[in-house]
């Protein structure tokens, strides 16, 4: 008699895939998924009991783990429907259409075909919404449905509710971004049928933002997962901001050291009465801080002052100025603000010649002030009386609230001091 073990049955292979998700994940395409950690945050997702909260730095894979997750409920639970929300239509929809490519993969094709004797066939497939044939539900709702917090949550209901970055560095820097947050996630909870779960995904970003109203977390920052070596770590340790790093890996809050800056800036839409005092008035100016290369940003900053208020509208681009200066000449042109101020000290003159070479005005000045100074002195005294337009790059609302003397970018707030200065004068 053969001592041999027998060959496990199709069905057996298919069943055991399933019950071992970081692999199923890595057969599919997710190859750094690992057993121990991603494999425990799965089997959570999957057949866990109760509401759950996920958080961990950022590159865990957190997301490709939920995508895996959701295809396997979709084929294991066939009579339970999924919403998933993200932050915006755009962060729906690349998720989505992951789930769709690991549902279509030949893998998944031959576990459903020995599983159900069928072949796996979607009858719906958009950046929105997903039913395949395994959905065995009666009624309107599709198997998975994504929808971005701007969505209408009237009228939907779901068995298992999956938030994914639904907190993101929006809520750390608008008090008004954190409690639409609030608002939606609290929304929630009317959302799930009878029994049903919420499980939450993401890194928090602030001290009194959504993560506050979720279950305690599951926490697992960049010094356990394994993820990542001491040489990344201190690597992205020295990128950024003390207080960035805090926040995206080691998943603390805490203020920039040395931050001049530790209130949120207020912010109007465009269309509001306030806001249409705004920058289309022609009594508004512009401010570019070039970027020739490196590690430096482009900033442009648009403002214009009404008594002791400025109105100001800022964007951010990690490119060097000849590649973005049409854009921005474009912006200031919408925006009705000229001319143009830019420094002379680093290209004598370089960029104020291109601008007037496009048609716009420019003005150029030498700068002999110190940078932290002039920050310190005419961005901090206008601080507390600066309205942000909407549209207005977070990254460059960001790089100011994360300023300090030792700050590794200072493009933004150093835009932003040299309008104050001008209004100032004005």
């Amino acid at each position: 008699m053969s001592k041999n073990k027998p060959v496990s049955s199709p069905q057996e292979k298919a069943l055991w895939l399933l019950r071992h998700p970081a692999e199923y994940g890595r057969r599919v395409g997710y190859t750094l998924l690992t057993d121990r950690l991603h494999g425990h945050w799965m089997r959570e997702i999957i057949g866990g009991e109760g509401d759950m909260t996920l958080q961990s730095h950022r590159g865990s894979y957190k997301t490709s783990c939920l995508a895996v997750a959701i295809a396997e409920i979709m084929i294991t639970q066939r009579g339970k429907n999924i919403i998933f929300l993200r932050k915006t239509d755009n962060d729906v929809a690349e998720v989505l259409q992951a789930v769709r490519n690991i549902l279509l993969h030949p893998l998944t094709q031959a576990i459903c075909q020995v599983l159900t004797g069928k072949p796996l066939e979607l009858y719906t497939a958009t950046n929105k919404k997903i039913t395949t044939s395994l959905y065995i539900r009666t009624g309107g709702a599709p198997q998975l449905l994504g929808i971005g917090l701007g969505g209408s949550l009237t009228g939907k209901h779901a068995d298992i509710i999956i938030t994914d970055d639904i907190v993101n560095r929006l809520d750390r820097q608008s008090h008004a971004e954190r409690e639409r947050t609030k608002q939606i996630y609290q929304e929630l909870q009317n959302l799930r049928n009878p029994g049903g779960r919420i499980i939450n995904s993401g890194t928090p970003w602030h001290k009194e933002d959504a993560f506050t109203l979720m279950p305690p977390p599951e926490r697992y920052d960049c010094y356990t997962t394994g993820l990542l070596t001491e040489k990344q770590i201190e690597e992205l340790r020295t990128r950024m901001a003390p207080s960035l790093f805090a926040a995206n890996y080691e998943l603390k809050h805490i203020a920039a050291e040395g931050a001049l800056f530790t209130t949120m800036p207020k912010t109007v839409r465009e269309t509001d009465d306030l806001g249409n005092h705004r920058l289309a008035t022609g009594y508004g100016i512009a401010h570019i801080d070039a970027a020739y290369g490196g590690e430096d940003y482009t900033a442009l900053t648009l403002a214009v002052r009404y008594g002791d208020t400025v109105y100001l509208y800022g964007r951010l681009w990690h490119s060097h100025v000849d590649t973005v200066l049409n854009s921005a000449i474009a912006i200031a042109k919408e925006y009705r603000c000229g001319p143009v101020y830019v420094e002379l000290n680093a290209d004598k003159g370089y960029l104020s010649r291109e601008i007037r070479s496009r048609g716009y005005e420019a003005f150029g000045y030498t700068e002999d002030q110190n940078k932290y100074i002039k920050i310190s002195s005419y961005l901090r005294k206008w601080w507390g009386n600066i309205v942000f337009i909407q549209g207005t790059d977070p990254e460059y609302i960001g790089q100011i609230l994360d300023y300090s003397d030792a700050a590794a970018h200072d493009d933004a707030p150093d835009s932003a001091a040299c309008i104050c200065r001008l209004l100032d004068r004005q």
